[in-house]
């Protein structure tokens, strides 16, 4: 069993000495999704809605989440982000908006958490902006799906 390296000989919650960890170059990609009414997804396509362009609005709300992720997520720390892009796709089959995260940095820690509240902030400014039309939207399945660089190497989600 592994050892929580977010708790301290006590029990209680510290962020981890990364100090002696080598830099590296380190990539994260995660996903997730925004389920709507099609009419929802066809007004997010056709810009119609009164708040404006909800992906590009969204966009760059998820790129600040990035950057902010250490003021959010307690035991992250802060760093340098080398890189961080946010695309979607629009989804008529399912509903949905799908949004992909992914953020690059060269460093001593990854950029999972960073990668994860891009995707989460996006989404929910996704709601924001959709809220007015559509209350009834789920933001859902946000996970990490690869992740390169670091002590542990490469991780790739296996999809089903």
């Amino acid at each position: 069993m592994e050892n929580l390296t977010h708790i301290n000989d006590e029990g209680r919650a510290r962020i981890v000495d990364i100090s002696d960890k080598n830099v590296t170059d380190r990539e994260a990609l995660a996903q997730g999704y925004v389920y709507m009414k099609k009419e929802t997804l066809e007004r997010i396509k056709e810009g119609t809605l009164k708040k404006g362009d909800v992906l590009a609005v969204s966009q760059v709300a998820g790129i600040m989440g990035a950057k902010q992720t250490p003021s959010i997520i307690p035991m992250s720390h802060p760093i340098i982000i080398t890189g961080c892009d946010i695309s979607f796709k629009l989804n008529f089959d399912k509903n949905r908006v799908e949004i992909l995260a992914t953020v690059k940095n060269s460093g001593q820690t990854g950029v999972e958490m960073e990668a994860l509240t891009a995707v989460s902030i996006a989404g929910l400014t996704i709601y924001d902006m959709c809220k007015a039309i559509d209350k009834e939207m789920v933001i859902s399945d946000v996970m990490l799906l690869k992740k390169i660089g670091g002590k542990s190497g490469l991780f790739e989600r296996k999809l089903l």
